[in-house]
């Protein structure tokens, strides 16, 4: 795999996203994470997955400098196959421990709370889903299960003001469990995935699929229209324009870090 590290030891998978310094997510990073996760659940030699990813990013979200340049086929296939991600983790019977390895915005936040902990390192970062100023329309499923963690007060408004927030403020409201040194993230959520681990496979995996069932029931849906309508706003002249602006603010920020 080229976007994903994976490295299996006494039953826990490591899962370290690996693209460029922040880990934005595009199409093939979606496709590798969806076709591991699905593989692992049926090896009986692994226990439990830990998603992380480099010092300083978890991830940036959906890349978007990738993104806004695929044709319509290529975007459509990617929100697809996102969906398909969020309901492959959703639905993953095994344990799965984020390890919020700093900045964590939009699909990077996404990806965190498909797990059922969140560890996230000390320090400046931030997280949240701040589609709606990208100009990307708000899935009910993203709305679900944001509010499964948060509440459906916090969630209904954090999305529609693209709330991101800090560390200490994401532990205060449930977001994340767990806040611990960047040097000990790692061995923390082997500790929590291994306290897990310590029950039966088929009861604790059966129970979590029935706490899970209202989210897994919505993503079980057919997606189609929602992405149509996704879509609809993506080709947007005004969406384009805004997205052109993000992205140039982007590249300057890549071009300064190289600098």
């Amino acid at each position: 795999m080229e976007t994903v590290q994976i490295t299996i030891n006494d039953k826990i998978a490591v899962v370290a996203l690996d693209r460029g310094r922040s880990n934005p997510i595009n199409h093939q990073m979606v496709k590798e994470l969806t076709a591991f996760i699905k593989e692992i659940e049926k090896d009986d030699e692994v226990g439990g997955v830990i998603l992380t990813g480099k010092q300083g990013f978890f991830s940036s979200g959906v890349d978007l400098i990738e993104v806004y340049g695929y044709n319509e086929v290529q975007v459509k296939a990617f929100w697809t196959d996102f969906f398909e991600l969020q309901r492959v983790l959703i639905s993953f019977k095994k344990p799965m421990v984020a390890a919020i390895s700093g900045h964590s915005p939009a699909g990077g936040c996404v990806l965190a709370i498909c797990c059922d902990y969140r560890l996230m390192a000390e320090g400046e970062y931030i997280i949240g889903l701040n589609e709606i100023p990208v100009g990307i329309i708000v899935p009910e499923s993203i709305f679900e299960v944001y509010a499964f963690w948060i509440g459906t007060q916090k969630a209904y408004q954090y999305l529609l003001e693209g709330k991101l927030i800090n560390v200490n403020e994401a532990l205060k409201i449930g977001l994340i469990d767990e806040v611990c040194a960047a040097d000990r993230l790692l061995a923390q959520a082997e500790k929590k995935m291994r306290t897990y681990m310590q029950f039966s496979p088929v009861t604790w995996g059966q129970s979590k699929l029935n706490l899970r069932n209202k989210l897994i029931s919505h993503l079980d849906k057919d997606q189609s229209t929602t992405i149509d309508q996704m879509l609809k706003q993506w080709w947007a002249p005004e969406t384009r324009a805004g997205l052109e602006i993000i992205i140039q603010k982007l590249k300057s920020k890549v071009t300064s870090v190289k600098n």
